[in-house]
């Protein structure tokens, strides 16, 4: 429903087993993920996090179009360390532009402060829920295994498929509204030009 709402979908899975699973599965459906740590304040100070986005794009933009190579070694240097960082912590939600409508958390027990976040900002939080989390964190808890590559295979391809089917049934929903417009707009013209 968040997809088709046309709602961004954030991925969160930092604990090395699921880091490239969360990666893949959420280029796979086109949604934003954080798989490396969760920088405190994601949520919740957006703003500033956006801005650290942009400053990511603008790096980006400069190795492109030539600008990069004007600078000095030493400044060369430093602004690839700074642009490493942040590719690192902030590639993932490069695309996000908004709060996700919904966040997809891996281990609810590590992903605490994310879970957390979300509640404040009243984002709904799906979690697979290991017997050391508490399902009470999560709007939609996931009873299983977060440790075995196989689960986090399984759980994130299955919210992937869910997203696409979202997002395609509102591309779909879209088609026929506008196939509507233009059938009611033919049968309305055609009386006047009789």
């Amino acid at each position: 429903n968040v997809a088709e709402a046309n709602r961004d979908i954030l991925f969160v899975g930092t604990k090395k087993q699921a880091q490239d699973i969360v990666r893949e599965a959420a280029g796979r459906c086109d949604c934003s993920y954080v798989n490396q740590r969760w920088l405190g304040g994601l949520l919740t100070n957006f703003p500033v996090v956006r801005a650290s986005v942009e400053k990511l794009i603008e790096l980006d933009e400069m190795r492109e179009d030539g600008r990069w190579d004007l600078l000095s070694k030493k400044e060369q240097s430093r602004m690839e360390k700074h642009y490493k960082k942040l590719a690192k912590n902030l590639g993932g939600i490069r695309k996000m532009t908004q709060l996700p409508g919904a966040i997809f958390v891996i281990d609810s027990a590590k992903e605490g402060i994310a879970i957390f976040e979300a509640r404040k900002l009243s984002i709904p939080v799906i979690a697979v829920v290991d017997t050391n989390g508490d399902p009470e964190d999560a709007d939609y808890p996931i009873p299983g295994n977060d440790d075995a590559v196989r689960a986090i295979e399984l759980f994130t391809s299955k919210v992937a498929e869910a997203v696409t089917e979202g997002r395609r049934s509102r591309v779909d929903k879209e088609l026929e509204t506008a196939k509507r417009t233009e059938a009611s707009e033919a049968a309305g013209a055609e009386p006047e030009e009789a």
